[in-house]
């Protein structure tokens, strides 16, 4: 993960996130990391490659470390760690300050907007979200 790009997501929390306890409701994490890779992937990615892909989540791992609250400001930091073949494998962090909330990972794969299937990305499409020269985005 040492070259990818990171990309920042200010994360808006609304009233209808706040549960029985006075805080964020876990499932607001998913929508969250939702939103925040796929934000990412429009962010960096070409826009031919953002018109002919989409994106489906397949697995979240979530490590919840402190309590979000509705006036948090709050940022996630999302890194894409590696893809292989259609499968891309994303770490999201989710922070107020420098106080660490929440850590993600995820598994998500890519599937063309045409046939509906997954489909992997180029080279050249990857190499958008490293700097430099990355060994493992091709794998």
């Amino acid at each position: 993960m040492s070259n990818a790009i990171p990309h920042y997501v200010p994360i808006g929390i609304d009233p209808a996130d706040i549960d029985f306890m006075g805080h964020v409701n876990n499932a607001s994490y998913l929508k969250w990391v939702q939103e925040a890779v796929l934000d990412h992937w429009r962010a960096l990615a070409p826009a031919e490659a953002v018109a002919q892909h989409l994106w489906v989540a397949l697995k979240h791992e979530i490590t919840y470390r402190k309590p979000t609250f509705l006036d948090d400001d709050v940022i996630a930091t999302v890194l894409l760690e590696k893809v292989q073949g259609a499968r891309a494998f994303y770490e999201t962090i989710i922070k107020r300050g420098e106080e660490v909330l929440a850590e993600v990972k995820s598994s998500w794969c890519c599937i063309d907007a045409s046939s509906l299937r997954p489909a992997r990305l180029t080279r050249e499409v990857i190499q958008h979200f490293f700097v430099g020269d990355e060994g493992e985005a091709g794998r």
